[in-house]
């Protein structure tokens, strides 16, 4: 790790990583979150200007002010895990550990998490290794993606490149308008030459298929447009769960 054996030196390797657990808390429980920021500061050997600069920074990225006074055993998971964050930030370690970091919370304290992970890792260069089950976390926050199936390297790379291999093909959800006296939705047809295929109609609610690597979802509209009247329409993108499974099961077929 960082040039370090961690089994013959854990003291030099601790000094120079940070770990926050989904499950297990790093602060002391029945101290107020200040006085754990504290003690970090003085295991990690913090110059007082250091320490004083990086707490205020991140009470105010990660809105900690309101329960900086509050013994730790109070805090609510949301609030627990932004000061499990801090305390792991705090002495500017150059590599980051996140088990599961978002595990359990709710919707706006998983966006103040992930806001403040983006921010670390594009604003001080951190290294942030990140495992989780909410894939989620893994669109928002990774530019890499490593897929393990058995202790097996299956892959090691983008996400574009993932979706583009396992799930290349994005959907136009289009909505038409009613023709004749009925109020009915034209029948859908598309000939050969047509830059995508018909997945379904439902109504008049139409899903068209196309691969990115041969057409632009501009032609696709354009063409569809052209030919039947349309009341609004969206772009599908590949989803990662889709892709995911996509890649375990041509796996498991393959075995």
């Amino acid at each position: 790790v960082r040039g370090v054996a961690p089994w013959r030196d854990r003291e030099r390797n601790a000094l120079g990583i940070g770990v926050v657990f989904g499950q297990r808390s790093q602060l002391w429980w029945d101290l107020p979150l200040i006085d754990s920021f504290r003690l970090v500061g003085k295991l990690y050997r913090m110059p007082q200007g250091t320490f004083r600069r990086n707490l205020d920074r991140f009470v105010d990225l990660l809105d900690m002010g309101s329960f900086l006074d509050r013994p730790v055993r109070q805090l609510s998971l949301g609030q627990r895990m932004r000061g499990d964050l801090a305390a792991a930030m705090l002495y500017e370690p150059p590599l980051l550990y996140l088990d599961e970091p978002t595990i359990g919370l709710d919707s706006v304290a998983k966006e103040r998490m992930r806001g403040f992970i983006e921010k670390i890792n594009c604003e001080s260069g951190t290294t942030i290794i990140l495992t989780t089950h909410d894939l989620s976390d893994v669109e928002r926050l990774c530019r890499r993606a490593i897929l393990i199936d058995r202790g097996t390297l299956v892959y090691d790379g983008g996400l574009d490149p993932l979706k583009a291999e396992y799930a290349p093909h994005r959907v136009l959800v289009a909505h038409l308008a009613p023709e004749g006296p009925a109020g009915e939705a034209p029948e859908v047809t598309l000939g050969d030459r047509f830059p995508g295929e018909l997945i379904s109609q439902e109504g008049n609610v139409i899903r068209i298929g196309f691969k990115s690597s041969l057409t632009s979802a501009q032609e696709v509209i354009s063409a569809f447009s052209a030919a039947y009247p349309i009341l609004d329409l969206s772009i599908t993108e590949p989803d990662l769960g889709g892709v995911l499974r996509r890649v375990y099961s041509d796996r498991e077929s393959v075995t």
